[in-house]
């Protein structure tokens, strides 16, 4: 088994829940992931949702409701985050200009200050009322498999260690209390509302 990780907090329980599995990983930002996954380099991962049609997923995304704090606009030169596919759309779809910030260096601007940004979560839920789904998780072989991990994850309440949340603060010059009520508004069951959020994404994306 090969996944592709998404090095960012976001996904922290995900991946202290595969440890436990003897699976290989290559790491990525979103579209270098994205990219592994297409030339079939990694069997499974959180793919952007952009970048999920058509795939083999699961109901099981990197989700977030009313807010996110680590996928920004921020007031300056309008510009997209190489490291992204599903958030440069979305920031079209929403009509905001600016430069994109993504992921961990994201969480960090919001931290320091984010009067010059806009939650791009926070935006979509103005406007739709839903949660949103950044990422997906797919896969191109072992399906079986693989189903049976993502569905298994779904179901456990992943603990971090203390001396992990403590870790990842400190590399990113954030508190502990700051890294646990960012992991609180991330999840990653969907369900109807999840499902009915990414259907008017992926419509209005084919626009870009």
């Amino acid at each position: 088994m090969v996944v592709g990780k998404i090095d960012y907090l976001n996904l922290l329980p995900f991946h202290i829940f595969i440890k436990k599995y003897n699976i290989k990983t290559k790491e990525g930002y979103p579209a270098k992931i994205n990219r592994l996954f297409d030339k079939k380099l990694v069997e499974a991962g959180f793919i952007s949702s952009i970048k999920s049609k058509h795939k083999k997923c699961f109901d099981a995304g990197i989700i977030a409701n009313k807010k996110v704090m680590s996928v920004l606009v921020c007031e300056g030169k309008n510009q997209d985050d190489f490291e992204s596919n599903t958030s440069n759309v979305l920031a079209k779809i929403l009509n905001l200009q600016g430069e994109i910030v993504i992921g961990d260096k994201a969480l960090q601007r919001y931290f320091k200050d984010s009067k010059n940004c806009k939650d791009l979560a926070e935006e979509w839920y103005k406007k739709y009322k839903l949660p949103f789904v950044f990422a997906r998780f797919c896969v191109n072989k072992n399906y079986k498999q693989y189903e049976k991990l993502i569905n298994k994850f779904l179901k456990t309440k992943v603990k971090i260690p203390q001396y992990i949340l403590k870790q990842k603060a400190k590399e990113l010059g954030l508190t502990t209390k700051e890294v646990k009520n960012y992991l609180n508004l991330i999840y990653y069951k969907m369900g109807y509302k999840e499902k009915r959020s990414l259907k008017i994404f992926l419509k209005k994306g084919n626009n870009f």
